[in-house]
């Protein structure tokens, strides 16, 4: 399988990745869309003509968003829906006030690092966000996307994935220490998986999804990192003339998946820097690459299983505040 280039970089932006693309009479969501890259991922969208929903927590926030961006844009058809991942009812919720058909699906949202804790269902917040909650998303939006006929779920995922395959047995960390960074790199981990499996399963119905690591940014996801921890980290950046993107051009990759003629009828693949990664037996320099095992065609399987059920069972029971499922 050839590894997909494209004529765009690390420094190419969102706009550019976008310009000359028409997508007028299609729809775009994009989660997490009041802040960060999911701004400039929608701006992007936006731009083409597309309809844009901002599915986001904070819907006053949301707005403002949407009405820069229609300033910007010029674009008013820009929609604002509140949606809380790690809140199952309103993820059903949104799901049951879609209506038409759904080109575009930005799985964009997402929590980094965070301490531990846990959703009224039982789930690790950073795995019931990152992926569950994205999951019941999709599934529950999947004859929408159908609909469209060449539809395309964009993952935001991250080298963050390279902490931790998925831990089947222990998703919860219901039986080993809580670790911020691994529940982390699980979570992104799963994200990849979604993407293999949701192509694998849906590209019959015109569906196709791929996973992306935006590239080191700066931006409001690292809220949960220690101060301390934080500044030095900016300080080695800085000092050793490591690579920190724009939130301009930490969303180009996410928009070259949504709108590039180039990934027609693609999916399954994960990228960066707006081309297909390596894969490698480590993430290099922390940030490029992506691990073999989420990739793998069989994880993504189960993966999609156990999150059917654990869905199923947080539908069907009360909800637990015990951690494990």
């Amino acid at each position: 399988m050839t590894p997909i280039t494209t004529p765009f970089g690390a420094t190419s932006t969102a706009s550019e990745v976008a310009a000359g693309i028409d997508l007028a009479g299609r729809s775009a969501i994009v989660t997490g869309a009041a802040s960060g890259i999911g701004v400039e991922t929608a701006r992007a969208l936006a731009a083409t003509g597309a309809s844009v929903t901002l599915a986001v927590r904070d819907v006053d926030a949301g707005r403002r968003v949407a009405d820069d961006i229609a300033a910007t844009t010029g674009n008013t058809a820009v929609q604002v829906a509140r949606l809380d991942l790690a809140d199952l009812a309103s993820v059903d919720d949104f799901i049951a006030g879609w209506r038409g058909p759904l080109h575009i699906l930005v799985n964009n949202a997402g929590v980094m690092n965070a301490p531990q804790a846990a959703t009224p269902e039982g789930w690790e917040l950073q795995f019931a966000t990152n992926h569950l909650g994205h999951f019941a998303l999709a599934v529950g939006l999947h004859d929408a996307l159908a609909d469209d006929r060449a539809a395309r779920i964009v993952v935001v995922s991250s080298s963050g994935h390279g902490s931790s395959p998925v831990i089947f047995g222990d998703l919860f960390f219901a039986d080993r220490p809580y670790d911020a960074d691994v529940a982390y790199g699980q979570s992104k981990t799963a994200n990849v998986l979604f993407a293999v499996e949701a192509t694998r399963r849906w590209a019959a119905d015109g569906i196709t999804a791929n996973a992306l690591m935006p590239g080191g940014i700066w931006t409001n996801l690292q809220r949960h990192w220690d101060p301390a921890t934080l500044a030095a980290m900016k300080e080695h950046v800085a000092a050793n003339g490591l690579p920190v993107k724009t939130v301009e051009q930490g969303a180009a990759t996410s928009v070259l998946l949504a709108t590039s003629p180039a990934l027609a009828g693609i999916g399954g693949r994960y990228f960066e820097d707006c081309h297909e990664a390596d894969v490698v037996d480590h993430i290099v320099d922390g940030v490029h690459g992506v691990r073999d095992y989420a990739l793998d065609p069989g994880a993504a399987e189960r993966l999609w299983e156990v999150s059917v059920e654990l869905l199923r069972v947080a539908r069907s029971v009360a909800p637990s505040p015990v951690l494990g499922v």
